[in-house]
């Protein structure tokens, strides 16, 4: 009998645990579970209730507004009615005993769309409208077939059926829409709004190079220079062309010196001996196998320190004093002297301020009548202009008729020369191209491995 007792008091004692209702919104309570063992029971017996009535109040007021009172604004939330209307009392829903719950809660409308099974034109997301051109364009790009009249497959090999477009660009689009001449429109910025506006730098007018310039796009040939030139013009061309041969050879002598001087410096350097300064040799003492020279150090006598007496220190003040004085009377008396003087310290200040005005006016004026012959020669930036060739043949290679004339020079060259003295270009040179060491190949032998 005992065992029934126990499964008896057992199963009493599961009955008398009350459960917890279940909650208002329609979520399963756990609450009475008495097993509390491990972080999953402990998550089933939290109550929840607050949390979850809160989210379903907000679902109410997203189905009823169609978004939360706390993402509205003040003015969407309040109005002040000052007037009053009419047609709230006929718009209000009628209080009626008869109608049922169930029609009531299909009447209502919720601003949240409702879910259906079946898609519908709002539910499909619209396809990217593409334009026929765009299309073709993708398709040729992708070497797709594209059909043409009469369902023809079009060659995408011939010309204007490949990626690229040969329709007019944007510019020629564009083009006498903008005038460059057209004065700027200047805005008018009210009074205490100046700083608010970031204001526009304006640029400085300063004269450019090409424009003092007067050199023309093609320069007259030398007399010199032609297939039968007169004897004086022709050898006036040709000392011409020595003294600019002559001038870059002793530029060339020049940096050949100073690259021998610097290689010289790189070795005297290796042979520098420490202790010595840079470019100072130690000369070798000779060894004398006679009698050995007896060195006698000379003692210097130390001049003994005598301390000075009060009446010596007092008259080297005194002294140093009277010295003082007379050098600020001095100083004095030629501040006097010149206050007198200064109508012609002013006459003289200003002559000197017009002779550096009058030198600065020259050094300008020599600068642009420079100018006017072009930069030819003259570094600008980074680089040098560069001159003109003299094209000039010796008696022995020049033609007398123009069958046997050789073309020389290049004019490609010439014109792109000319833009850069004209300063319409900026000078440049050429960029070659950096060769790469080759790689050495190796061959590996296994058989030559001892492992």
């Amino acid at each position: 009998m005992a065992p029934t007792k126990t499964s008896k008091a057992s199963s009493a004692s599961k009955s008398s645990i009350k459960k917890h209702a279940a909650s208002g919104v329609g979520a399963p309570s756990q609450l009475a579970q008495s097993s509390r063992k491990g972080k999953k029971a402990w998550r089933k017996n939290i109550d929840i209730q607050p949390v979850e009535q809160g989210l379903e109040g907000l679902r109410s007021e997203e189905r009823v507004i169609g978004s939360t009172l706390q993402k509205q604004t003040d003015d969407q939330l309040f109005v002040v009615d000052t007037k009053g209307d009419n047609k709230v009392r006929k718009s209000l829903p009628r209080y009626s005993k008869a109608e049922l719950t169930s029609t009531k809660i299909l009447s209502q409308r919720s601003a949240v769309p409702a879910v259906f099974s079946r898609p519908t034109k709002d539910s499909i997301p619209s396809r990217s409208k593409i334009s026929r051109a765009d299309k073709e364009r993708l398709l040729r790009i992708a070497k797709r077939p594209r059909k043409g009249p009469f369902n023809a497959v079009m060659d995408h090999t011939e010309f204007g059926a490949g990626s690229a477009l040969i329709d007019v660009s944007a510019a020629v689009k564009h083009s006498g829409s903008y005038d460059p001449w057209t004065a700027e429109e200047v805005e008018e910025v009210a009074d205490g709004l100046e700083h608010t506006k970031k204001p526009k730098i304006k640029r400085p007018e300063l004269s450019h190079p090409r424009d003092v310039i007067e050199v023309p796009a093609v320069l007259e040939p030398h007399q010199g220079s032609s297939y039968n030139p007169p004897a004086a013009a022709h050898d006036e061309l040709i000392i011409e062309a020595c003294k600019v041969e002559r001038r870059r050879q002793e530029e060339a002598d020049r940096l050949a010196e100073v690259r021998r001087k610097v290689a010289d410096a790189r070795a005297l350097d290796t042979n520098i001996t420490e202790g010595l300064p840079l470019g100072m040799t130690l000369d070798e003492i000779p060894v004398d196998d006679g009698e050995p020279v007896a060195q006698h150090d000379a003692v210097v006598p130390k001049k003994p320190s005598a301390r000075k007496t009060k009446q010596q220190r007092a008259k080297a003040l005194r002294l140093r004093e009277e010295k003082q004085a007379l050098a600020e009377k001095a100083a004095r008396k030629k501040m006097l002297a010149t206050i007198t003087m200064a109508k012609s310290f002013r006459s003289a200040a200003e002559k000197v301020s017009q002779q550096q005005n009058q030198a600065r006016l020259a050094r300008q004026l020599e600068l642009k009548m420079k100018l006017r012959k072009g930069l030819a020669g003259k570094r600008l930036g980074k680089y040098k202009v560069p001159e003109n060739e003299i094209e000039v043949q010796i008696g022995e290679d020049l033609s007398e008729n123009l069958r046997t004339l050789k073309p020389e020079g290049n004019l490609f060259r010439d014109r792109f020369r000319s833009m850069q003295q004209r300063a319409l270009i900026e000078p440049r040179v050429p960029v070659l191209p950096t060769k790469r060491a080759k790689l050495k190949e190796f061959e590996k032998h296994a058989w030559k491995r001892f492992e």
